[in-house]
């Protein structure tokens, strides 16, 4: 009975499905479970991320070649405020009748808009025609992301080297040429100090002993 057949069986006496996840696996890999739970969990993750993502929406403001500077205020906060939720804003001018010989106007207005508007939005596509309309992309701008703070490190406590260690000898030489004694001499007398310490530690385990037996 090949693979195949035998997980069929296992799946079927368990009342459960034998459903392939990883198809581009060598083998493929399938897995026994509940398909219609497995196919709800999905959709329940799916519906989560996109509970938390932000949809941008694509708005639009448009504004008339002869428009007094109040409009063009009131317009302009509206756009500020489009940008400030996160939205992207198309910003427009249409032009009617003999005002389409005129594109420099629309131009110098969208160009004056985005001026104002540079700290809070940058533009994606600058002013071009598109049919009777003049249109700029604005979007708002990204919120900067503040840097991280590296904590500085904390030095390690040196190590105090005794007459036991291994670096006993190299400490009292550096103790004895600090003296004023020369580094080869240093070292030999170092070595001797080192040699008569351990030397009498087991004198004075002997004679500690000594008693004990008498």
């Amino acid at each position: 009975m090949t693979p195949i057949l035998q997980a069929m069986d296992m799946a079927r006496e368990r009342g459960l499905d034998l459903v392939e996840v990883a198809p581009n696996a060598n083998p493929p890999v399938c897995r026994i479970l509940d398909y219609g739970k497995f196919k709800y969990e999905q959709s329940k993750k799916e519906r989560e991320a996109h509970k938390h993502q932000k949809q941008v929406v694509l708005r639009e403001v448009r504004f008339k070649p002869k428009i007094g500077a109040h409009d063009i205020a009131v317009k302009r906060r509206v756009v500020e405020g489009l940008l400030a939720g996160g939205d992207k804003v198309k910003v427009s001018v249409m032009f009617r009748g003999r005002e389409i010989t005129h594109p420099e106007i629309g131009r110098e207005l969208l160009l004056g808009i985005s001026q104002t508007l540079k700290e809070v939005a940058i533009v994606e596509r600058q002013p071009s025609m598109e049919g009777r309309f003049m249109n700029m992309y604005l979007a708002p701008v990204p919120p900067k992301q503040e840097p991280k703070v590296k904590t500085p490190r904390v030095p390690k406590p040196a190590a105090v080297a005794t007459s036991g260690d291994a670096g006993g000898d190299t400490a009292m030489a550096a103790a004895l040429k600090a003296a004023g004694a020369d580094g080869a001499v240093a070292v030999e007398a170092a070595t001797e100090v080192a040699d008569a310490v351990i030397a009498v530690e087991p004198a004075a385990e002997i004679a500690d002993a000594a008693p004990a037996e008498a």
